[in-house]
């Protein structure tokens, strides 16, 4: 069961753009050394290391160490669970409501067929 404090986490790891890009950086580089993704950025390695913290803490990065250096990884579950939530349970309601519109439109086209 995903918990409203780890839906908390999420969202506010989400909320800054330098997690995004990270996560960006992750979803089209799986195993980028810490080094060499905070080369990508232009604010120090400390500041990339407190932003993979709080990207940890909410279960979107993973990481593996191999030898001296430690390699990241997306963990997209958290963002899909959060999905299937919100977007799933909405989209449902919505397409109860399309599906009515296309029978009452369908029934109106019906009976102007009728008429004629």
């Amino acid at each position: 069961m995903f918990t409203n404090e780890q839906m908390n986490d999420v969202f506010h790891a989400l909320a800054h753009e330098t997690r995004r890009e990270i996560l960006d950086h992750l979803r089209d580089q799986p195993g980028l050394a810490v080094g060499e993704l905070a080369q990508q950025f232009d604010v120090t390695r400390i500041a990339v290391m407190n932003h993979l913290r709080v990207l940890t803490q909410a279960g979107l990065v993973t990481s593996q160490k191999q030898g001296r250096s430690r390699h990241l990884y997306l963990n997209a579950m958290p963002i899909q669970m959060i999905y299937e939530r919100w977007i799933d349970g909405y989209s449902a309601q919505w397409l109860d409501r399309m599906s009515l519109i296309k029978q009452v439109a369908e029934a109106a086209a019906k009976r102007t067929d009728t008429a004629s």
